[in-house]
């Protein structure tokens, strides 16, 4: 990649609070991820506050009435530093939701898609662009996500709640590659070799999606639902509705 497209930051993360500092790694340039973003042959969406509207354990939680409580436990962990895992298996471990639990709350609470998230995965669709959904979230949760869009289950890459055979929850599966710290880049790097994409895009609001690029070819800060000022101040390309991204698809040169 050539220099001139070259913007460089470091990001230190405790597994949840999404700070980065400038420093080593590298963004392209938003000419760059525009001109990649035209020729794209995969995307990746994050979930939570991208392609939905809200937080999906977030919300859980306020189902198991347990939302305080979770609050309470991310705002701990933020001041420290921690992986990924351990601040999901902190919360988890408070929320412990079962199997009924899980499936009443997915019949119950469909998911809110972000305005003209649908009419951006049909218009890649159309373009022959395979789509994937790349989560710190649960797959139980964004499956229904991917079947509104017209996503193959196939192509979620999420975490996996574990039950025991009465239904009580076991944890959760630590050998997906979205259980830990740089989770996502790793998920890139595979579908890269696997299926031989040549130009990947991430689109995402929080620091595991940044840090996701590279191996991404581009990278898409997001803030239609919340803003997280550490990735709008860094990313090179940021946008606060998908309309803008429909548009530049179609653009001509």
């Amino acid at each position: 990649m050539p220099s001139k497209w070259i913007r460089p930051f470091r990001s230190v993360m405790n597994g949840l609070n999404n700070n980065i500092i400038p420093g080593e790694c590298q963004l392209p340039s938003k000419g760059e991820c525009m001109e990649v973003w035209r020729s794209s042959d995969a995307v990746c969406f994050d979930v939570d506050s991208t392609v939905i509207t809200d937080e999906g354990l977030d919300q859980l939680a306020a189902f198991c009435g347990k939302g305080e409580e979770i609050k309470k436990m991310t705002l701990q962990a933020m001041q420290g530093r921690m992986e990924f895992r351990d601040a999901l298996r902190m919360r988890l471990n408070i929320l412990r939701p079962n199997l009924e639990t899980v499936q009443r709350f997915v019949r119950t609470h469909p998911p809110k898609l972000t305005k003209d998230v649908g009419r951006l995965v049909s218009a890649l669709h159309a373009r022959d662009v395979d789509v994937y959904l790349v989560s710190g979230g649960f797959r139980s949760l964004i499956a229904p996500v991917a079947k509104m869009l017209n996503i193959p289950l196939e192509n979620i890459f999420a975490n996996r709640l574990k039950f025991f055979y009465d239904g009580e929850y076991g944890g959760f599966d630590e050998a997906q590659l979205t259980s830990r710290s740089g989770g996502k880049a790793e998920v890139i790097s595979y579908l890269k070799k696997k299926e031989g994409y040549s130009r990947i895009v991430m689109i995402g609001d929080g620091a595991t999606d940044m840090e996701a690029c590279p191996p991404a070819d581009g990278f898409i800060g997001f803030g239609g639902n919340v803003v997280r000022e550490s990735v709008r101040n860094i990313a090179t390309w940021y946008v606060t509705d998908f309309a803008t991204l429909i548009s530049e698809l179609e653009r001509k040169d």
